[in-house]
């Protein structure tokens, strides 16, 4: 499923709950420095289901012990990228490989525009349907009001 009932994209952990606090966030990262992971700051303007390779913000973040420096990094990627998603992602690096271990959205555009579903009849009265992210054919930096005309 895409969006939940109210339109939010859904995408990783607590994509149904309301948006997490400066505090929640920082706690869910010490939880997993804990689990001995490593964070990642990424962040989209093409938030498509499809679309799992999001644009890193700085390097991953290995060895760790207290979660400001990833706090830290989560707050220069928000002022350089203010109308953008932005999400965490913590790496389970213990058995030499990174594997995602969780991940979830922390910030979101003002106005989320939401996809739709574009049908195709094509031979043999075969169906075939495409999600279509409505903002996603404006040009990149452009979408969800980012240096869009007004």
């Amino acid at each position: 499923m895409m969006t939940n009932p109210t339109g939010r994209l859904t995408q990783g952990q607590f994509s149904f709950l309301p948006d997490l606090s400066h505090d929640e966030i920082r706690l869910q990262i010490q939880w997993g420095l804990r689990q001995g992971h490593a964070w990642s700051v990424e962040y989209t303007d093409d938030p498509h289901p499809r679309n799992t390779y999001w644009e890193m913000f700085g390097m991953p973040m290995f060895d760790l012990e207290d979660a400001a420096g990833v706090m830290q990094v989560l707050g220069e990627c928000r002022a350089t990228f203010p109308q953008h998603y932005i999400r965490l992602v913590a790496f389970n690096a213990t058995r030499g490989i990174e594997s995602i271990t969780m991940s979830f959205i922390v910030q979101r555009p003002a106005s989320e525009a939401g996809f739709g579903l574009v049908r195709t009849e094509g031979a043999g009265r075969t169906v075939h349907y495409t999600v279509r992210g409505y903002e996603a054919e404006r040009p990149e930096g452009e979408r969800y009001g980012a240096g869009a005309p007004s």
